[in-house]
């Protein structure tokens, strides 16, 4: 097997491309190492940092612009894919959406200095209907920023890289192995993770039919909607009589819910992760009674109850 430094250098260009592209359209591969060390073969005139940047914006760009059309066509429907695949679904659309609500169009400048963000803003802008100059504009400048970040600590400490590199170099095919086991170590904790807090959460939820039953008997059940305004406006179904309360703003209004009476969450993400969040919070405030609805209110209406359709004022 050919070593790892001879192997970087010799299709360094081709491993910053693919590598990107792969991060952006969803795969759990990181790309920062790579330009990292593109970084620093670049100040050792082995590669041309010129082309590297290039090749990592065009990267990010393809793998964007794919997301920003699935978006403008699917709607928030492409997030819930997105986050049902991702190893960390419990934050994924939460984050992005709440990000989305606070920053605006520099979710796109800063995202992808953030994990997971990287992946949900640009469907998100297209969900949002925003306009494709504005996104090819943002987008380009948020991916030469991160680009340029590492690739330009690849060079200032490329120094101290080429020890690390002459070190795996001489481990030989050891090297490649420590790197592979490396990998699949990050992705196996991540997937342990997603797995526990399924788990958890499949002893918590209430599925339609019981809520419906609740309402039925006259138990007054409270229903709250945690998805963030922007997901809100843009999908307009509710439950009837749901109160609309972000999980960003759950804890300030803690006290517009009745404790004695039984809550229930729901939201728009893969198996009920933010409202899963919402429950644990309250619980810890004292709130006895309080479970996330199985499927959300995609559930709710697929189980032919009836949907509140509401617009902004």
């Amino acid at each position: 097997m050919k070593d790892p430094l001879a192997l970087i250098t010799q299709h360094g260009v081709a491993l910053v491309f693919g590598n990107v592209l792969l991060l952006q359209v969803g795969f759990p591969i990181p790309a920062v190492p790579t330009l990292v060390l593109a970084g620093a073969l670049a100040s050792d005139g082995q590669l041309n940092v010129a082309t590297v940047i290039a090749v990592s914006v065009l990267a990010c760009l393809l793998g964007d612009l794919a997301w920003f059309a699935a978006g403008r066509i699917y709607g928030v429907r492409i997030l819930r894919l997105l986050c049902r695949v991702s190893l960390s679904q419990d934050s994924c659309v939460r984050d992005t959406e709440t990000r989305f609500v606070r920053w605006g169009s520099l979710t796109l400048l800063l995202g992808k200095f953030i994990p997971g963000v990287s992946t949900i803003a640009p469907p998100m802008a297209g969900a949002m209907k925003m306009g494709l100059p504005r996104f090819l504009l943002l987008d380009s400048a948020g991916s030469l920023l991160w680009t340029c970040a590492p690739v330009g600590a690849g060079m200032l400490f490329h120094r101290q890289i080429n020890e690390v590199m002459q070190t795996l170099e001489s481990l030989g095919a050891t090297a490649a192995w420590i790197i592979a086991i490396a990998l699949l170590a990050f992705v196996a904790w991540k997937w342990w993770r997603r797995r526990s807090f399924l788990a958890q959460l499949a002893q918590a939820r209430i599925s339609p039919r019981d809520l419906r039953g609740l309402m039925d008997d006259g138990l007054s059940p409270v229903v709250v909607d945690v998805r963030s305004a922007a997901v809100r406006d843009l999908d307009g179904r509710f439950i009837p009589g749901a109160l609309a309360i972000g999980l960003d703003e759950l804890e300030a209004r803690a006290g517009e819910l009745p404790v004695e009476r039984e809550i229930v969450f729901y939201c728009s993400c893969p198996n009920e992760a933010s409202a899963a969040i919402a429950a644990k919070r309250l619980m810890v405030l004292g709130f006895p009674k309080v479970r996330p609805l199985h499927g959300g209110v995609d559930a709710w209406e697929a189980a032919g109850y009836a949907i509140e359709r509401r617009t902004r004022p």
